[in-house]
């Protein structure tokens, strides 16, 4: 079985990991080896098992209350299908709710009026929550549909049993929870909207992938023409022709020509390379300048961009189970409250023989008063309100679970070029070998670059136009391969570019550019990524909170140096190609949960990997798919530390409200199986428990943050 193919079922339905954890077991109790369950995936993997038939195995999860579906229809069907509920539901529960707070008709005072509002409402409640309930209880792993179920089952039932008891008689009112049943539902119902629009946003990252893979390449023919080949149809030694602008498709070798070609998205080097035959070149990556024909080496799953997707389809996989706070203890509540009000009805019936009515009235009102409405608003409110607040920001979080996660991380790491650095060029340092003035240096970068297309050229330019002034050039040429020469109106000679320009003068001499006057160097120019906004404040600043900062790129060892020590980071890991990357971050998670920071394709596995990923938004698609948390502002970190600070106090808001709804629950649950809870009592006291959960989540609206 160990070698078994990989069985991937979408299944549409999975709103916590008690759900996930549910379907494990079913499927492991089948025989299945290998599961793994992804519920913000929607994924369901396994190793193939020649003696269960796939449509068992479909069965058996349906009947759990989910939906296995087809991968084309997964993106828009669950989403689509909810908010086709949710609308459904809020014209009916708007009155309802609305007439506990405000003066209201006669007509909605009438029992039965709420319960024809109300009944709508709770038939699709119980469509939508109860098979998924009751599918969970026979694993033994009670989801958050078990709560939610119970808390609009018992209202909705209270709420009938006293329509029927009591109709005609001004008692009646003391036993209508009709709003609170379909407050319930259609509250949950939007939160599991907010779900659907946040999850869909992370499962995209490999067909984004794949879709950066799929290019068209020009295949050389034997007699020296071309032809248009689609990718998965290039084969080992396949000569292809690549020139200015185009992907490469492939892994392989320069067999003719020179090129610039930017690698920064594999390895993260910042600057683009100089390529000349024998030289390797990477499929996804793009030529900037040049022209080559290259041998295909390795193609279709042997490409380098080809295991970088299967790096993020298994980090998906193996992506460590979210646990939220309230799934994590509605294991143990919801049999407790059951049973309580099974034992609440045995004392009053049989002991203390108060009769079946007394005894059936005081039994469900344990289950009213413990609805877990409170709960059920705990979270999703605070994480609402977060998720707005963020967003204000140019903060773009993916799901509350990610705000739990980036609450408790104790590391925080980056990647070099385009997430600390913005890509742009500046001049970090002048060597002189003859006597030239630094002003008359400028004017010659300056004049000659504005002429070249490069890439560095082209920042020099940027960096150069407000400090320099052009001369006039004669005879612009490029020298392929090496740089750019030209002569000024007095015959003088200048050439600019890489130390190919003149090895004998450029032996031993370590610099990005050289300049030479009249066939003589008389400089070296070092250059570096410019740094973005405010880096050095935030490292500074995540320090001061505790958190590990951690520098992870696939940029030279020296160049992470000077840039760590320039920003305060002291824990540095240089050279890393994705595959380094993942274990690194594999090794991290083991000890403190870890937000990894990236932009680039070489990311992508990683942040998927991390308990969290923040990508910044004009990183690459990939990078910006595979994180949980998207910063739209690319040339200020310091919405690293605000994304942060705003996870970490929702977090905070959560557990306050959390404390708040089991208080309440422990409190009340004694007096209302002791008898001494007026109904109408208990509904206020339920009331008055969610506006406290509800005002102390819109609190975290304008709440100082540190």
């Amino acid at each position: 079985m160990s070698n078994s193919k990989k069985v991937t079922l979408n299944v549409e339905g999975m709103t916590c990991s008690n759900c996930a954890l549910g379907i494990k077991k079913q499927l492991e109790k089948k025989g299945l080896e290998g599961v793994n369950v992804d519920f913000s995936t929607g994924e369901v993997v396994y190793k193939d098992n020649k003696t269960i038939l796939i449509d068992d195995i479909k069965a058996s999860i349906n009947g759990l209350g989910y939906k296995v579906i087809i991968p084309q229809n997964k993106e828009n069907e669950g989403l689509l299908g909810i908010e086709k509920k949710f609308y459904f539901t809020l014209p009916f529960t708007i009155p309802l709710f609305l007439h506990m707070f405000v003066p209201s008709t006669f007509i909605l005072n009438d029992a039965w009026v709420q319960f024809g509002l109300c009944i709508p409402v709770f038939i699709v409640g119980v469509l939508q929550f109860g098979k998924s309930a009751w599918g969970s209880l026979k694993t033994g792993v009670p989801n958050m549909d078990v709560l939610i179920i119970t808390g609009i089952t018992a209202s909705f039932f209270y709420s009938l049993t006293g329509t029927i008891m009591y109709y005609g008689t001004h008692e009646v009112h003391n036993y209508l929870f009709y709003e609170t049943a379909a407050t319930i539902t259609t509250l949950v119902l939007l939160g599991n909207v907010f779900e659907h629009r946040s999850v869909k946003q992370t499962t995209t990252a490999v067909k984004e992938l794949n879709q950066l893979q799929t290019t068209i390449a020009r295949r050389v023919l034997p007699d020296g023409t071309t032809e248009s080949v689609n990718y998965d149809a290039i084969q080992v030694g396949d000569v292809l022709q690549v020139n200015t602008g185009d992907k490469i498709a492939v892994d392989g070798e320069i067999v003719w020509g020179e090129a610039t070609i930017n690698e920064s998205m594999i390895s993260g080097e910042s600057i683009p390379l100089e390529k000349t035959i024998g030289a390797k070149v990477i499929g996804g990556t793009i030529i900037e300048d040049g022209s080559i024909k290259m041998r295909a080496e390795k193609v279709g799953g042997e490409t380098m961009l080809s295991k970088i997707i299967e790096l993020v389809k298994n980090a998906q996989q193996d992506q460590p189970s979210i646990q939220r706070l309230g799934d994590k203890v509605s294991a143990i509540f919801v049999p407790i409250v059951i049973g309580i009000s099974v034992f609440t009805f045995i004392m009053v019936f049989w002991v203390v023989d108060a009769g079946f009515k007394q005894a059936m009235m005081q039994s469900i009102a344990v289950l009213v008063i413990s609805c877990p409405c409170a709960m059920g608003l705990a979270t999703p409110t605070a994480v609402m309100v977060g998720i707005g607040r963020a967003a204000k920001k140019g903060i773009l979080i993916k799901g509350g679970s990610t705000l739990e996660l980036f609450a408790n991380s104790k590391n925080v790491v980056f990647d070099k070029t385009g997430t600390l650095t913005t890509g742009n060029f500046i001049i970090k340092k002048m060597q002189f070998y003859e006597l030239i003035e630094e002003q008359d240096l400028k004017n010659i970068l300056l004049s000659i670059e504005e002429h070249s297309s490069h890439p560095i050229a082209k920042s020099m330019v940027n960096c150069l136009k407000d400090e320099a002034h052009k001369i006039v050039l004669e005879e612009v040429n490029e020298i392929k391969g090496k740089g750019i020469e030209a002569k000024d109106s007095a015959g003088n000679h200048y050439q600019v570019g890489s130390y190919r320009i003149d090895l004998e003068q450029t032996q031993g001499k370590n610099h990005n550019l050289f300049v030479f006057k009249n066939k003589v160097l008389v400089a070296g120019v070092d250059i570096e990524d410019e740094l973005k906004e405010n880096v050095s404040e935030t490292i500074s600043l995540l320090n001061q909170q505790g958190l590990n900062t951690i520098l992870l790129s696939g940029d030279r060892a020296e160049k992470c140096n000077d840039l760590a020590n320039k920003i305060g980071i002291t824990t540095i890991y240089s050279e890393q190609l994705p595959q380094d990357k993942i274990k690194k971050i594999e090794e991290l998670e083991l000890t403190h949960p870890t937000v990894m920071v990236g932009d680039g394709i070489n990311d992508a596995p990683a942040l998927v990997k991390a308990s969290v990923g923040v990508s910044l938004s004009k990183g690459t698609q990939i990078a910006v798919q595979s994180a949980q948390v998207v910063l739209l502002n690319d040339k200020d970190l310091t919405q690293v530390y605000e994304a942060y600070l705003i996870s970490k106090h929702t977090l905070k808001t959560i557990k306050q409200n959390l404390f708040w709804a089991f208080f309440y629950n422990i409190v009340a649950i004694p007096i209302a199986a002791f008898g001494f809870l007026n109904p109408m009592v208990a509904a206020l006291t339920m009331a008055f428990s969610d506006v406290i959960v509800i005002g102390n989540s819109i609190r975290l609206k304008s709440k100082r943050l540190n």
